[in-house]
């Protein structure tokens, strides 16, 4: 457990009120059944998501304000209205009943952050169809792979993703009866068997009545990679709508009159939960950047978009921090008012380097593909530990389990001890199954709990503290020693720009603990160097805790939403089998 100064939170610190201020008492009130009372305007029995994300606010008045700002180097920034988009989606949603798609249907969308994505997954809802969103820089096979194991029937993607992709590999997706191309010219196509989604949209009446979905219906499938063997395939339900809803108000603190921007990919959860629903059940306006990341473009956007609230992932925080702080002070965020991460552990420098670069300290929270949206966060209006994943929210509870050997779980009370982080099940967004794979899904949990397979501990204040996955925590000489906290130690050193840290075999003390890293930029690879991280680390760890070893890279493996892929690091270390790599950055 870290034990950095705590960030203390004032009435002063707020420039708009934060939606959760007494955590107690919206404890105790809170309820799941009040939640969904926010969702108004559906007959009995009938939840969609799309319709409370964008038809709601067309009913209630609020047509005409900015849903999405789509932006793209070069050209001015295409704003689209509440109205707009409930306009466009009753069309795609028409486009796919017109060729026969229906209710339980599945569509896949491979696209960048375009327009036509978030068309195509809000009118897909409305039509009943499930959604699997794919990442766009996926190769030929993990498209595959994902399309026949979700038995696809539409997919959505743009004409250059589909020739350099798609076209032959097709006659391998047996399922796939249509493919709907966007022109990324902003034009019209024509590749043999395929529509040209402009043509299907103008063509589309604009009145639709959504499909009667229920809390219950499949909404939304997401791929996520084990360390061997297929993808698993995580179902959510148009029901966890309302854990959407309420993690936008408690986690994010959205109002109404925000201008957000989440920086997600949308092919990972969190471009779905918080780039695209969370925003738009609040009504707020979001921006949408089609570009990669750059330091310069990003801090203008912050500042030209006059953005409010942001949430965006440790490496990008980390990449800021290596373009340096002169570079943030050319852009004054006078309007930015809190800061959120994801994706992986926020390092506790990286919350003080917002603290004191940005002028706003950064809050990690935590959640998986699994659990469908944010369970535990640093809110507002809370101080806030670095290192910590901060307090579960209304609505959620969490605990520290140590398993036993009859096969059940039990709770440990007593705080700063070192367990699984399990979650009483009951919330809306949970996971209802791995597609076709019931006997995994039922792993998952023990009794009332769902098993996160993330060890953690919970301190005396109630804040959790992320150990490690079980599979990546160390055991050396009698300790377990989580990789993060390592890792923490090590990007403290300003040579370091990041690290990854795995156990490797011994056999006098079970496993000694590796560091791999990549440097910033004016730092050699030298031996000097080496040595000198060596005893930095050993000086901030303690030698039972630090690494024996420091191997550089240029590049540490990771996912595309920034997580470092240590399981990779070891087997390739090791020489052993890489397992389902689809979701590496830069991958094929």
């Amino acid at each position: 457990m870290d034990t950095s100064p705590i960030i203390h939170k004032t009435a002063d610190d707020w420039r708009v009120e934060p939606n959760l201020v007494d955590y107690e008492a919206e404890c105790r009130s809170f309820s799941w059944d009040a939640i969904g009372r926010e969702l108004t305007g559906l007959p009995s029995g009938v939840v969609n998501i799309a319709w409370h994300a964008v038809d709601r606010h067309a009913v209630d008045g609020a047509g005409e304000r900015i849903a999405f700002r789509f932006l793209a180097a070069d050209t001015p920034g295409r704003p689209v209205s509440y109205a707009q988009l409930r306009t466009q989606t009753n069309r795609f949603c028409n486009a796919l009943r017109a060729l026969g798609v229906g209710k339980a249907d599945r569509l896949f969308i491979l696209s960048g952050r375009i327009p036509e994505l978030y068309i195509g997954l809000l009118g897909a809802l409305k039509n009943g169809t499930v959604v699997c969103p794919l990442f766009s820089a996926f190769g030929p096979e993990p498209i595959a792979t994902r399309v026949n194991l979700g038995t696809g029937t539409v997919l959505l993607t743009t004409d250059a993703l589909y020739a350099r992709k798609i076209a032959k590999w097709r006659d391998r997706m047996p399922s796939l009866k249509h493919v709907l191309l966007v022109a990324e010219d902003g034009g019209t196509t024509s590749e043999p068997g395929t529509l040209d989604v402009a043509s299907l949209l103008r063509s589309a009446s604009d009145l639709c009545e959504i499909t009667p979905t229920t809390a219950e219906d499949i909404a939304l499938l997401h791929f996520t990679s084990g360390t061997t063997g297929t993808p698993k395939g995580a179902v959510h339900v148009h029901g966890a709508v309302a854990t959407h809803w309420a993690t936008g108000k408690y986690a994010l603190d959205l109002h109404a009159t925000d201008i957000y921007w989440c920086t997600a990919d949308p092919g990972w959860v969190t471009g779905t939960s918080y780039g695209t629903i969370a925003p738009l059940l609040h009504g707020v306006t979001s921006v949408v950047d089609q570009e990669e990341f750059d330091a310069e473009r990003w801090y203008g956007i912050l500042r030209n978009e006059r953005v409010s609230v942001w949430y965006t992932a440790p490496t990008a925080i980390r990449m800021l921090m290596k373009a340096g702080a002169d570079t943030a002070k050319r852009y004054p965020l006078t309007q930015l008012r809190f800061i959120a991460s994801v994706g992986e552990p926020l390092n506790p420098e990286a919350v003080w380097w917002g603290k004191e670069v940005l002028g706003l300290p950064i809050h990690d929270n935590w959640w998986q593909t699994e659990t469908g949206g944010i369970m535990i966060a640093n809110t507002p209006a809370f101080d806030i530990k670095p290192g910590s994943m901060g307090r579960p929210l209304p609505g959620i509870e969490a605990a520290i389990v140590r398993h036993r050997e009859d096969g059940g779980v039990e709770v440990i009370n007593e705080p700063n001890m070192q367990g699984e982080l399990a979650l009483k099940r009951g919330w809306p967004s949970m996971f209802r199954g791995y597609l076709n794979n019931e006997e995994r899904y039922r792993k998952c949990f023990v009794g009332d709990w769902y098993l996160t397979g993330d060890l953690a501990e919970r301190d005396a204040d109630g804040y959790y503290w992320f150990v490690g996955r079980a599979d990546d925590v160390i055991k050396s000489a009698g300790h377990l020693i989580g990789p993060f906290e390592v890792e923490s130690a090590l990007m403290e050193h300003p040579a370091v720009a990041e690290a990854g840290v795995i156990g490797m075999p011994d056999p006098i003390i079970g496993e000694r603990v590796k560091a791999f890293v990549s440097l910033n930029q004016g730092f050699e690879p030298t031996e000097a160097l080496r040595m000198e991280l060596l005893a930095h680390a050993r000086t901030r760890l303690g030698a039972a805790v630090a690494p024996k070893e420091i191997a550089f890279q240029e590049q540490l493996p990771r996912t595309r939403s920034g997580k470092i892929m240590r399981r990779l690091l070891k087997a390739r270390e090791l020489g052993l089998p890489e397992g389902d790599t689809s979701t590496l950055e830069g991958g094929t």
